[in-house]
């Protein structure tokens, strides 16, 4: 049984012999980059670095459900980029928020 599963998977029209399948799977490294980027400080996250890869994954990711055949790891990783990259700009827009309101007040005691 499991070696029909892996050979149905390896013969899939997204399977391993496609570039279907590899240009997703290396391009969790930039997922993973965006992740490994949660502990940076906010203020050296870019704003429209973030915007492209948070706009790129909404667009392949619903580009993904329509070609055929579906591309399940395409999919998944869009989700992931998408993902990040609103979460990162979240963290941007938060920080530059409250050091404005930061600054309003120190003008305001002077």
């Amino acid at each position: 049984m499991a070696a029909s599963k892996l050979q149905a998977f390896w013969n899939h029209p997204a399977g391993p012999k496609t570039i279907h399948f590899w240009g997703p799977t290396f391009k969790w490294v930039i997922s993973i980059a965006n992740v490994a980027d949660f502990s940076k400080p906010p203020e050296n996250i870019s704003y429209p670095h973030q915007c492209v890869v948070a706009c790129t994954g909404a667009i392949w990711s619903r580009y993904s459900l329509v070609i055929k055949p579906k591309n399940w790891n395409l999919f998944c990783v869009n989700l992931a980029m998408g993902a990040t990259g609103i979460y990162q700009l979240s963290r941007k827009y938060l920080h530059d928020r409250a050091s404005e309101t930061e600054k309003a007040v120190a003008v305001a005691e002077e």
